[in-house]
């Protein structure tokens, strides 16, 4: 079973950074889409930024221009850089990975990690 972790939440005041990273605890295969996700309190979990096989990226509206994900195939690696952060980013922040092979699809979750934006 693959599992994902990611790192790299914490504390940071308002117009302040952080990078966020995800790692597999193994090799996937047949990857079609990796992505970001946060939920706040109370609130549902959101898209926050995804990033195809091939390197097309998309972004909800509230982080363009300041979010930017990335991701290294052979590592099974992602990140999030997180400029210019607002209290309204504070929420949980978890990594999503959808596989696709033929007309199956899996999704794995990571745990999430915690960012505060303090203003």
């Amino acid at each position: 079973q693959v599992q994902l972790a990611e790192s790299g939440g914490g504390l940071v005041q308002a117009g302040g950074s952080l990078s966020l990273s995800c790692a597999a605890s193994r090799i996937i295969f047949n990857i079609d889409v990796m992505g970001w996700y946060r939920q706040a309190p109370g609130k549902q979990r959101e898209l926050v930024a995804t990033i195809t096989s091939g390197g097309s990226t998309n972004y909800a509206d509230s982080v363009k221009g300041r979010f930017t994900i990335s991701r290294d195939n052979a590592k099974n690696t992602m990140w999030l850089q997180m400029n210019s952060l607002k209290p309204e980013d504070t929420a949980v922040y978890y990594c999503n990975v959808v596989t696709r092979l033929g007309l199956s699809t899996r999704d794995y979750w990571g745990q999430g990690t915690q960012v505060t934006v303090s203003s």
